[in-house]
């Protein structure tokens, strides 16, 4: 393989290239309010107990009722509701019902008070184990304590943010290199 060629980029977008994982839809909940919101800004922080670091705009309708109840969970959509993801990201929760304007269904969750999105492939049910980084980052750390995920498909078509309203799409599992993968080197 012969090196790539480069030119400079501007660092406020490396982003685009390093965004950590598939968008998801965080709903939340605190007295007799419920919102979701749309985030790509989060991070897998441990395995054991499963901790997820998430970025919460102070700005954003969800920040507060994720503060004060201190949960929330954690939904990834597929493909088929990327129209109403990017929508539900391009609203706020203090002008609409989210679950009622997007048709979603609100499925009542296990542990936590904030409801489930039915429509998801997968729902993780998250408590607040860490606020050090809230208020200098907007960091939450949350712990999943409960996590449902679909049978099939195997490996879901996932929407993944690049920035500047560019999308692409994951969801082809790859073998080729199970061989070269060592566990132990994690």
């Amino acid at each position: 393989m012969s090196p790539y060629r480069k030119a400079d980029f501007p660092v406020h977008n490396v982003r685009r290239f390093l965004e950590p994982g598939p968008i998801v839809l965080v709903s939340s909940a605190h007295r007799e309010q419920i919102n979701i919101m749309t985030m790509g800004w989060h991070m897998m922080m441990e395995f054991q107990p499963s901790l997820i670091g998430c970025c919460i705009s102070s700005a954003n309708y969800s920040f507060d009722l994720v503060r004060k109840s201190r949960q929330c969970v954690i939904n990834l959509p597929t493909t088929d509701l990327a129209e109403k993801v990017v929508r539900i990201g391009n609203s706020s929760g203090r002008d609409i019902d989210k679950f009622t304007a997007f048709d979603l269904t609100a499925e009542r969750a296990q542990t936590v008070a904030a409801p489930l999105i039915a429509e998801c492939y997968a729902n993780f049910e998250c408590r607040l184990v860490d606020t050090s980084w809230v208020t200098k980052y907007n960091v939450f750390v949350f712990e999943v304590v409960k996590a449902h995920v679909a049978t099939k498909p195997k490996t879901p078509k996932t929407i993944h943010y690049r920035g500047d309203g560019e999308f692409m799409i994951s969801g082809k599992e790859t073998r080729k290199f199970r061989k070269l993968f060592r566990p132990e080197m994690l």
